[in-house]
């Protein structure tokens, strides 16, 4: 990323974990803008996702499977709620929880915002050929299983 300086120094320029942060904030910043299209943001998809991979879920679980803190999980679920993407419930074996499910409007949805998030992936990697974008996903899988993030 050059600035109107000029570009940064060249031991900066190769490092990986430098090169890997900017490839990040230019996907979140083509994924965020594709979403936006369908007004929603990306904890509303990956709520939907793991929705509709995994069931109905609590509101913990799903914040611990989509790594969305406790504070965005309710405003996301509302906000879905709202939408009638998603139904909450009372848990019947516990009634101080909720349980969250996909409503078919959520699939629908979903089916859309897939669409949406293919194109933007398309649009991230378009210098690549589909090796190279193979390539690459390996790479990255290798490295966030290897330290132990998702």
């Amino acid at each position: 990323m050059n600035t109107p300086e000029g570009p940064p120094p060249q031991r900066l320029r190769t490092l990986p974990s430098r090169l890997t942060n900017q490839a990040a904030q230019t996907a979140n910043r083509i994924v965020d803008q594709a979403l936006a299209q369908a007004g929603i943001r990306r904890y509303h998809y990956s709520l939907l996702a793991a929705l509709e991979e995994y069931g109905p879920a609590s509101q913990a679980a799903l914040g611990r499977r989509t790594g969305i803190d406790r504070s965005d999980m309710v405003a996301t679920v509302n906000d879905l709620a709202e939408r009638q993407l998603l139904d909450r419930a009372p848990d019947p074996e516990d009634r101080r929880r909720n349980i969250i499910t996909i409503t078919e409007a959520g699939r629908s949805q979903l089916t859309h915002l897939d669409r949406l998030i293919a194109a933007a992936q398309d649009e991230f990697l378009s210098p690549l050929p589909a090796a190279d974008r193979q390539n690459l996903i390996d790479l990255l899988t290798r490295l966030v299983d290897h330290h132990g993030t998702s």
